[in-house]
């Protein structure tokens, strides 16, 4: 299945930009009456015929639309450290667009080596591998911050908020597919009977925050104030794993849960 993207989309006409028209003519051979498959990155795919075919702005007409085209079932956020190698870190996020997330943002912690990450090659990988694993939604690239402000902003947040760690501090540290069950698991009220907690029966569906650290890890400091912040130290099995093999092995983890017997 071929997939283009356009943000130029007004409900019944559909323009795709320079390099993706350039493509839908040049390379792919499209000409005016074919049907194409378009994303908008949001979520949303649309089925769209052909009006004009140039390779510098190919317009269409939408015939159809499809909602929520390739979603997973439920909200992720990886909040992970920059790889001293920025290679590392683009598999990361290409093979995590794959199995499913929302939001990547780079944070900058005290064992950081890389303190500066750029975000613009990253949206472009994101975009491809959106396309290459049949998703309608590309995932959020945000700037880089530093960790502590993640976790701060995150104190009042009432998602699933997780911090995978080698420290073994006053909290002893689960495995995530424990604390992803925890999550889940209904509560008993008189009155109510068994049901999802409150902020999961007004989110809808689930909505999970992993913090992965840099290589060292994170400091003392750094999953003591998470904790504080309503973290809960979780762990990945008995291996220690590279920073972008721990992030793609939580989104993994996420994935599965969720959507390992659902045949999605």
């Amino acid at each position: 299945m071929e997939l283009f993207f356009s943000r130029d989309i007004d409900g019944s006409v559909c323009r795709l930009d320079a390099d993706e028209s350039a493509h839908c003519v040049k390379v792919l051979r499209h000409r005016e009456g074919d049907d194409i498959h378009v994303i908008d990155g949001e979520g949303t795919l649309y089925t769209c015929r052909i009006l004009s075919a140039s390779p510098k702005e190919v317009e269409a007409q939408v015939t159809g639309v499809e909602r929520d085209w390739g979603a997973h079932p439920y909200r992720l956020r990886m909040a992970v450290c920059p790889t001293k190698n920025s290679d590392r870190y683009e598999w990361f996020a290409e093979k995590a667009t794959e199995f499913g997330l929302d939001v990547i943002t780079p944070v900058i912690g005290d064992h950081s080596e890389r303190k500066v990450f750029k975000t613009d090659r990253l949206k472009r990988i994101l975009l491809s591998a959106s396309k290459q694993s049949l998703k309608g939604a590309v995932p959020q690239v945000d700037e880089p911050l530093p960790l502590r402000d993640l976790i701060k902003s995150h104190s009042d947040s009432s998602c699933l908020k997780l911090i995978c760690c080698c420290y073994e501090g006053e909290e002893k540290r689960v495995s995530i597919e424990e604390a992803l069950k925890a999550f889940e698991k209904p509560v008993y009220e008189h009155g109510k009977g068994w049901h999802y907690s409150e902020e999961m029966a007004t989110a809808g569906i689930p909505e999970i925050v992993i913090l992965i650290g840099p290589e060292g890890d994170f400091s003392r400091e750094e999953v003591e104030l998470a904790v504080e912040c309503g973290f809960r130290p979780v762990h990945l099995g008995p291996s220690r794993l590279r920073t972008e093999t721990a992030a793609l092995a939580a989104v993994a983890a996420v994935y599965f849960h969720y959507c390992g017997e659902k045949g999605i």
